[in-house]
């Protein structure tokens, strides 16, 4: 190692630049919580690309740049990182969503619109996963993998089912004589929809001839929830109307 060389895991003591003054060392925990990160980050790459049994803890631990064994002083097993990595991000989507329903229902004195309420849940992800760089898209395409999982389908249960509900309570008074089990569906296709623009396969790109992107969330906010609104109108079913359709 040349003589100037830092050690890995170790920073040298540095003054601050137009100062004598030493910068401060990071304590352990600051020191342990920077790791943790650098962890989830590369762990949520490699996830979002090959999904949960596509990934080692040997692949995390290359791309982070330290040894593998490193890695168990963080999270027992590779299991325990993917639900860190799930968590980590699912209360801020969560919470964003959760706020922009209250605060749209609070709006319309309690008389939501279904294109209302789906743009309050809908444009407040697409939002996150749009302006949020490129850690917050690799968390997109891996909630798209995970949800068609058995065990992402629990971890979305644990994490979403909160928000999810309350966008359906508002469907219920926007749609009040609709029957339940249609607003259920009507959510199902919603989340298909919204799952397969957060995988960004490019498929849509190929079939259109470059027309569309499936990165372009501006036009995806555009559309989608007029689009699924005019789904929840087809399917409606009023309460007790049991004839065939």
């Amino acid at each position: 190692m040349p003589a100037n060389a830092t050690p890995r895991g170790k920073r040298a003591s540095r003054a601050k630049k137009g100062t004598g003054t030493p910068a401060k060392r990071p304590t352990k925990a600051e020191q342990r919580a920077e790791m943790t990160e650098q962890i989830l980050d590369a762990a949520e790459h490699l996830f979002s690309r090959d999904g949960l049994y596509g990934v080692t803890l040997k692949d995390v631990a290359k791309r982070v740049g330290v040894h593998h064994t490193l890695l168990n002083y963080y999270f027992t097993d590779k299991q325990t990182l993917f639900d860190a990595v799930i968590a980590r991000r699912a209360g801020v989507t969560s919470s964003a969503r959760m706020q922009a329903l209250d605060a749209y229902e609070a709006a319309t004195g309690g008389k939501p619109t279904l294109e209302g309420a789906l743009h309050a849940f809908l444009d407040t992800d697409l939002d996150l996963y749009s302006q949020g760089g490129e850690a917050w898209k690799n968390y997109g395409a891996l909630g798209a993998l995970m949800s068609n999982t058995r065990h992402g389908g629990e971890l979305m249960d644990k994490h979403f089912d909160p928000v999810v509900l309350r966008l359906v309570g508002l469907l219920k008074k926007a749609m009040p004589d609709c029957a339940e089990e249609d607003i259920f569906w009507g959510y199902h296709f919603v989340t298909g929809a919204l799952m397969l623009t957060l995988a960004r396969t490019g498929r849509i790109d190929r079939l259109s001839g470059g027309l569309c992107r499936s990165d372009d969330y501006e036009a995806i906010k555009a559309r989608m929830a007029t689009f699924m609104a005019a789904g929840f109108r087809a399917i409606n079913r009023p309460r007790g109307d049991d004839e065939a359709r």
